[in-house]
């Protein structure tokens, strides 16, 4: 479960807060459907395409063409390819596009079908730039995760949870595993936890040669299904369920429940011959990531223990599946999933960077593995948010860092011993970074809560070259509307916990008025939503409409180092209600504030806690809100729970102590309940069940179910039919 951005197809470029409101002078207001149906500041921000190899070009598609620009001036130096001479008849326009190592070769896809999150099928095709020829993938259905070989030569592929590879000059299609069954074995694909918790779609990966492939095999028939009702609907309907319901079956482990049993294989291409890798004898942990390291038929694989509390580093032999610990490293809590996407290989095959917690806040890290040495190359009591990657020739990291405040964000380049430290980011704010290959062009983008996203383009050692978007249209389109920024704000609780928020004001604020507030949050562990950025959303409808809107992030979310954000470790749900019930008591004690009349409202672990905290708040709120909310996390996939609170049977008090299910009885205000009925994540038996012990406890209660929608709850006119019933609840309740 990540934090799911409820207003983001709504934000013109990222979310947040600002350390001071700025109020805009002109005279028009914003409308309900400037924000729900015409996406009237909608604006996107150019930032240039994909880098290519020689980090001296980029790439943009075009009315279907691909073409190369120049990142030192943006002129156009040749068009790649050209949609208009491929077509025929049938063919429908591709959406996206990946090139060979030697970018001789482009691979496409059309006709995608989406899985789960990240998982889609598609029908591939591969153009060959120097043929000028666009040749299908497969004549034999749908594929997934189609990669290129290093060498461009082959592309594999899975199907129906089979692994398979095309070789491109003979045009032959090789099969390599035959056990794939839906619900059964996966090949070279995650099953769905895997997917969603770990964020790892492909598992297979070729050898640097391109002589071998390995996979990861998950065999799923001892783990639990789960089955999804599905009706005709609307939008699109889905005709076969016209008289009677499907039920979509699938395999989703539970907190406590029994998860796949994952082995590692490789198949070498010139002799077909198959190797199981050695991982363990213990079958119960995860497989997060397979990686080829730069050593010579050495397969890196990432083993993780079933608490999630004990991450090894192995390095496998391709040939003979032998295995040996590399590197291994322990948390007293959890390690959290963002390290395994932030640990590369140096090229000469000795040593790893990688990122960690270990020091109490997030750092980047040099291993050597001849000689065990490890050195830290970033330090401070900040944390790291994002590892760009590294120059390994010039021995430069780039990075961003949760500074000047935990709410903001700077850009570093800084060299490895330490000496040498840049800052990138030229606004106070929020920024995040774009690089072309070799780190030889930076493309940044920065905003606060005052100033819409710019971007810009930055040369090797920092300099500004140009600015890329200004958002001119959009500034000039908002100076005649009439709105304020959220003023950021801090306080600290009755347990003298400083908390960091904002607070967005209706347009006429007075402060001898006294008004009702609107609180939004999400609260999961390590997310952040008060955050100081540029943002245009429903919350400002809210606040037009009379509310004073706000957002503060509570213990166990992110950007303030291991001790808060893991605060919270196996009571999910207890300290994070405690904080935004303390926050409503705060607001309450403001002379501008109706503290009778204070609600709530969040999605996904949002809901959770606006669930939690209508049932615990003794009356603090008036109103609330849990779209698509967890209700008890043992209803939850284990991945996700049992990392920040183990098993049920370990944690009994932990999972129900902190569940809305057992204090029905205390509800207390005006509570609606919002469902998507096909959510494969949160799934809607967490409403039903909470609606179930309101209903015995003889509570009143609204609530919504949007049929055949998943967690996103988006098709036809559903998300603004959703959101009408959340403002006219606001309205009427509050």
């Amino acid at each position: 479960m990540k934090q799911f951005l409820t207003t983001s197809i709504f934000c013109i470029m990222l979310a947040g807060v600002s350390m001071t409101a700025h109020a805009q002078k002109g005279t028009k207001l914003f409308e309900f459907d400037d924000f729900l149906k015409n996406y009237s500041f909608y604006s996107p921000l150019e930032t240039l395409g994909e880098s290519m190899k020689d980090g001296e070009h980029y790439t943009e598609m075009d009315n279907g063409s691909i073409k190369k620009y120049s990142y030192a001036n943006s002129k156009e130096v040749e068009t790649l390819f050209e949609w208009e001479k491929v077509k025929t008849e049938g063919l429908k326009p591709f959406t996206n596009y990946t090139f060979s190592a030697d970018e001789s070769k482009i691979l496409f896809y059309t006709n995608r079908q989406a899985i789960y999150r990240r998982s889609f099928t598609a029908d591939y095709y591969v153009y060959d730039r120097v043929k000028g020829s666009l040749t299908r993938l497969s004549e034999n259905g749908a594929q997934q995760l189609a990669t290129f070989s290093p060498d461009g030569q082959k592309v594999a592929f899975v199907r129906k949870n089979n692994l398979f590879y095309t070789d491109l000059t003979s045009g032959k299609e090789i099969q390599i595993t035959t056990d794939g069954k839906f619900n059964y074995v996966l090949n070279g694909a995650p099953d769905w936890v895997y997917e969603e918790e770990f964020e790892y779609n492909q598992a297979f990966e070729w050898s640097p040669d391109s002589k071998v492939l390995a996979w990861v095999r998950f065999d799923e028939s001892k783990v639990p299904e789960f089955g999804m009702n599905l009706f005709q609907g609307a939008a699109p309907p889905k005709n076969e369920y016209k008289l009677y319901p499907g039920n979509y079956v699938f395999k989703y482990p539970k907190a406590g429940e029994p998860n796949s049993v994952v082995s590692i294989h490789t198949y070498n291409l010139e002799n077909t011959a198959v190797q199981k890798m050695d991982i363990g004898s213990e079958t119960d942990i995860y497989i997060p990531r397979i990686r080829w390291s730069k050593m010579p038929n050495t397969l890196a694989i990432f083993r993780l223990n079933r608490l999630q509390n004990h991450f090894e580093l192995l390095f496998a032999n391709a040939q003979n599946g032998s295995s040996q610990v590399v590197y291994s490293e322990q948390n007293k809590y959890y390690i959290d999933e963002d390290m395994f996407d932030n640990i590369y290989f140096l090229e000469d095959g000795n040593q790893l960077i990688y990122r960690s917690e270990k020091s109490g806040f997030e750092q980047i890290y040099l291993y050597n593995f001849k000689n065990k040495q490890e050195t830290q190359l970033t330090t401070g009591n900040v944390d790291v948010m994002d590892f760009y990657g590294f120059n390994e020739k010039q021995k430069t990291i780039y990075y961003s860092t949760a500074e000047p405040k935990p709410y903001q964000r700077e850009i570093w380049m800084a060299s490895w011993d330490g000496k040498k430290k840049t800052k990138l980011s030229q606004i106070t704010g929020m920024n995040m970074a774009l690089f072309s290959e070799g780190y030889k062009y930076c493309i940044l983008v920065g905003s606060n809560s005052n100033t819409p996203p710019v971007s810009k383009l930055l040369d090797a050692k920092g300099k500004e070259i140009r600015v890329i978007d200004d958002n001119k249209a959009l500034r000039e389109k908002l100076s005649g509307y009439k709105f304020n920024t959220p003023e950021f704000f801090s306080f600290k609780t009755g347990e003298d916990v400083e908390l960091y928020g904002w607070m967005l004001k209706p347009n006429d604020f007075d402060p001898a008025k006294k008004y009702p507030v609107f609180m939004t949050q999400y609260s999961g562990p390590n997310s952040q939503s008060a955050r100081d950025s540029w943002s245009l959303s429903w919350e400002n409808y809210l606040a037009q409409s009379g509310y004073l809107v706000v957002c503060v992030d509570g213990r166990g979310t992110g950007a303030r180092g291991e001790a808060f954000r893991k605060s919270t470790y196996m009571q999910l749900g207890k300290y994070e209600t405690i904080d935004q019930i303390q926050t409503a008591k705060y607001l309450g004690s403001l002379p501008y504030v109706d503290a009778n009349r204070i609600g709530i409202w969040g999605w996904s672990f949002g809901g959770f806690i606006s669930a939690n905290c209508m049932v615990k708040g003794e009356g603090v709120f008036k109103a609330g809100i849990a779209v698509a909310p967890v209700t008890n996390w043992r209803y939850y996939d284990n991945i996700y729970t049992e990392r920040f609170m183990r098993t049920p049977q370990e944690n009994p008090k932990g999972y129900d102590d902190n569940s809305p299910l057992f204090f029905a009885k205390d509800l207390k205000g005006s509570l609606l309940l919002c469902h998507g009925l096909a959510d494969d994540n949160v799934h809607v038996q967490n409403t039903y069940e909470f609606s179930e012990r309101l209903v015995q406890a003889n509570k009143q209660f609204d609530m919504q179910i949007y049929t055949n929608r998943n967690h996103n709850i988006v098709g036809g006119n559903t998300r603004y039919h959703l959101y009408t019933k959340m403002t006219n609840f606001i309205l009427d309740k509050l």
